[in-house]
């Protein structure tokens, strides 16, 4: 890993990488950046991770992704960005603990499950910005997560089965915040138990994978940082020392 956590920020030099290492340009609270550190984290990867402060990015990690957007992963002369390339990729080339169903039709299932994600994470947002008085909003998350709830219980413990999937942890980032949503807004339940049984006890075996407890924060952490972000200065460094 590399010898600090603490973003690099505008004008900060280049951490120089080592031949053949792996390295994850990250930010410390990226829901998508999270997606990819469940991956590397659940396949035993060995890398090094540069975390960037995305208001002020630095030059040189804007020569790597134009789009100023993490995950980004470098090794040598190999870039990709994108959390859904990226998780793929550490899938194919790492093939050990294989996250992606080898069942075309399970695959393509699975496709179609992360694309309608996207709905509750646009409704998670909206959630957010409206501080959960749009009531449309909030029941557009809920119904959004409806196909979650069904599938689980089509599937059993995991969306994988007996087993986390790529699908598990392509979702996972933002059932961690449903709690830091439901502290935000004391009057909005993101995700009430009656309604979504199978997700609730879903999440509750979701934080038992290490993948999961190497990368999760907990509340007040999360608290932290979304309060800094409201704020406009973000501070990607919450709890680090060094």
């Amino acid at each position: 890993m590399s010898t600090t956590l603490k973003s690099f920020t505008k004008g900060t030099e280049f951490p120089a990488s080592k031949p053949g290492k792996l390295r994850l340009y990250s930010m410390r609270f990226c829901p998508y950046a999270q997606r990819t550190r469940l991956v590397l984290a659940h396949k035993k990867i060995e890398f090094e991770t540069v975390n960037v402060d995305l208001k002020a990015k630095p030059d040189w990690f804007l020569e790597r992704n134009p789009l100023g957007l993490v995950p980004v992963l470098e090794q040598d002369d190999k870039i990709i960005y994108e959390s859904a390339v990226t998780s793929d990729y550490l899938d194919e080339v790492y093939p050990d603990n294989k996250l992606t169903p080898s069942d075309p039709y399970r695959k393509a299932r699975d496709k179609m499950l992360m694309e309608m994600f996207g709905k509750v994470i646009t409704n998670y947002y909206g959630t957010l910005r409206s501080k959960g008085e749009d009531k449309d909003i909030v029941e557009n998350l809920l119904k959004n997560l409806t196909p979650f709830e069904k599938a689980l219980g089509e599937r059993g413990i995991y969306f994988g089965g007996d087993q986390p999937s790529m699908l598990d942890f392509f979702v996972w980032p933002w059932f961690e915040r449903m709690a830091v949503l439901s502290k935000i807004l004391p009057n909005t339940d993101p995700l009430p138990a009656e309604k979504f049984p199978n997700l609730t006890a879903w999440v509750e075996v979701m934080k038992s994978q290490r993948a999961v407890k190497e990368t999760m924060f907990d509340i007040p952490t999360h608290l932290a940082f979304y309060q800094s972000y409201a704020s406009g200065k973000p501070n990607y460094d919450v709890g680090l020392t060094m």
